[in-house]
C-alpha cells in the first residue's frame, strides 16, 4: 500500500501541469458558484457610496440589485475573474503542493503547512491583484465600466499601472494570515474527520467549508481595507502624494494607514466588519467547492496511475 504522500501530493513523476489543471478547474468553479455574494460583499464594503449604493445588509443589497439593476448585476466583473481565476488558482495549488514537499508538510504540521501557505499566497496574489482591481471597479454601484478590458484601459490611462497594485501590500497582509489559517484549519480538519487517510469526498467538503468560514471571518477588517484601496478612485490624489513623497520602505505602511483612517472616519470601528456575513457566506461554500474539486482531480489521477486500486491519503 502506498504511503501518505502518494495521494496528498501526487506521485513524484507527475507533471506540475496536473496540479495546475486541477487547481484551475477548482478556482473557476469556486468563483462562478459564489460570485453573486462576492459582488454583495464589495457593495457593502464600499466607503462613501453614491446614494443608490447604500444597503443595510446582505439580503437588502441582493434584493435591491435585482430590483433596480436586474439579475445580471450580480455577475458584473465575472469575465475578469474567469480570465484570471484559472491561472491564479493553478499557480496557487501547484506552488502549495511543491512547497509542502520542500518543507515536509505532508503530515499536516501547522508550521510547515503555514510556510507553504505563505508561498502559495504570494504567488497567487502577484498574479490576481490586477484582476481584483478590475473586478471590484466593475462590481460597485453605478460603475462606469462595462467590460473588463475597458475598465483595465481606463484605470491604466487615468491612474497608471500602480493602481493595479495599490492594494498589493494590504492584499498580502490579509491573504498571508488568511491562507495560513485556511490551510492549517483545512489540513487539521481533514486529518480529524478522516484519520485513516483514504479519499473521502464529504471530508474535503466539510473541512473546506469550516476552513473557509474561519479564515474569512478573522481577516475581514483587512479585506475592507483592500476593497477601499481597489475601489476609491477619488483617493487617487491623496495616494499619489503619499507615493511620490515617501521612500519605498514607508510607502506601503502609509497607504494602509490612509485606508484605515478613511474607513474609520466614515464608519467607526464597525466599518471594519462591513460585509462580514457576505464574506463568510461566500468563502465557506467556495472553499468547500474548491477543495472538493481539487481533491477529486487528485484522487482520479492517482487512481488511474494505480490501476483503479484505492490508496491512502
Amino acid at each position: 500500500m502506498a504511503d501518505h504522500d502518494d495521494y496528498e501530493s501526487l506521485p513524484d513523476h507527475v507533471s506540475p501541469f496536473i496540479h495546475m489543471m486541477a487547481g484551475g478547474a477548482a478556482g473557476i468553479l469556486e468563483h462562478i458558484a459564489m460570485y453573486p455574494f462576492d459582488v454583495v460583499k464589495t457593495r457593502l464594503q464600499k466607503v462613501n457610496p453614491t446614494p443608490g449604493g447604500l444597503y443595510t445588509g446582505v439580503a437588502h443589497c441582493m434584493k435591491s440589485m435585482i430590483r433596480q439593476e436586474g439579475v445580471p448585476s450580480l455577475f458584473r466583473g465575472i469575465n475578469a475573474v474567469l480570465l484570471g481565476a484559472g491561472p491564479a488558482h493553478a499557480l496557487y495549488f501547484s506552488v502549495y503542493e511543491k512547497s509542502k514537499r520542500i518543507f515536509g508538510a505532508s503530515d499536516a504540521q501547522p508550521i510547515t503547512t503555514a510556510m507553504s501557505a505563505v508561498c502559495a499566497a504570494i504567488a497567487h496574489d502577484g498574479f490576481m491583484n490586477p484582476v481584483e482591481v478590475v473586478k471590484q471597479r466593475m462590481q460597485v454601484y453605478d460603475s462606469p465600466h462595462r467590460t473588463a478590458f475597458q475598465c483595465f484601459r481606463t484605470v491604466y490611462a487615468n491612474e497608471g499601472i500602480g493602481a493595479f497594485y495599490r492594494s498589493f501590500s494590504t492584499q498580502l497582509l490579509m491573504n498571508i494570515p488568511f491562507q495560513c489559517a485556511y490551510l492549517v484549519t483545512y489540513e487539521t480538519c481533514r486529518k480529524f474527520f478522516n484519520p485513516d487517510g483514504t479519499y473521502h469526498a464529504p471530508t474535503h467538503l466539510v473541512s473546506g467549508a469550516i476552513a473557509g468560514a474561519f479564515a474569512a471571518s478573522i481577516t475581514t477588517p483587512l479585506d475592507v481595507l483592500k476593497t477601499f484601496l481597489n475601489t476609491q478612485e477619488a483617493c487617487k490624489g491623496a495616494l499619489a502624494g503619499l507615493e511620490t513623497q515617501l521612500p519605498p520602505t514607508h510607502r506601503s505602511a502609509s497607504i494602509i494607514m490612509f485606508a484605515f483612517r478613511s474607513v474609520f472616519e466614515a464608519y467607526g470601528w464597525r466599518g471594519f466588519v462591513r460585509g462580514l456575513s457576505a464574506r463568510v457566506v461566500a468563502s465557506s461554500p467556495a472553499a468547500a467547492i474548491s477543495w472538493s474539486v481539487y481533491e477529486f482531480f487528485k484522487h482520479k489521477i492517482v487512481l488511474a496511475e494505480d490501476g483503479g486500486h484505492k490508496r491512502n491519503i
